[in-house]
């Protein structure tokens, strides 16, 4: 496995906030590179639908980070949701902290919920004190 890059993360939305630590394990010859929050692995797969990290760019100073979820019709307490999709485009300078999310949204839970089309939103990720643990 490649080396990580771990930073603590707050994101704040009205009066609720929330703090996760990121982790970003960068490829290697034999494993594509990874990203977890709060240990929880971006790569998911079941029957509701699919979430991959497409890839981890470094540019620096910047990360760029791009993931794609796509989620099958469902239905919760009697309300029926189509099919949708998710594209998020991260960018994320870890010299200033600053994360910025956007995400293209298409029908699905997200797309009734939070609308259809593109949402920009911006968080704050600083280094973790140990920012590089080699695996």
């Amino acid at each position: 496995m490649g080396q990580s890059i771990f930073f603590d993360c707050k994101r704040s939305e009205n009066n609720y906030v929330e703090e996760y630590e990121m982790k970003i394990t960068l490829a290697s010859k034999t494993q594509k590179a990874k990203v977890f929050l709060d240990n929880r692995d971006l790569d998911q797969s079941d029957a509701f639908g699919t979430q991959a990290v497409k890839s981890v760019t470094l540019a620096r100073p910047n990360i760029f980070i791009v993931i794609e979820a796509s989620f099958a019709p469902e239905e919760i307490m009697g309300t029926s949701y189509s099919a949708g999709t998710a594209l998020t485009h991260i960018t994320l300078d870890p010299v200033t902290g600053k994360l910025k999310k956007v995400e293209k949204i298409q029908g699905g839970i997200l797309g009734a919920s939070l609308g259809n089309g593109t949402h920009v939103s911006e968080e704050t990720c600083l280094p973790a004190k140990i920012p590089f643990k080699p695996q």
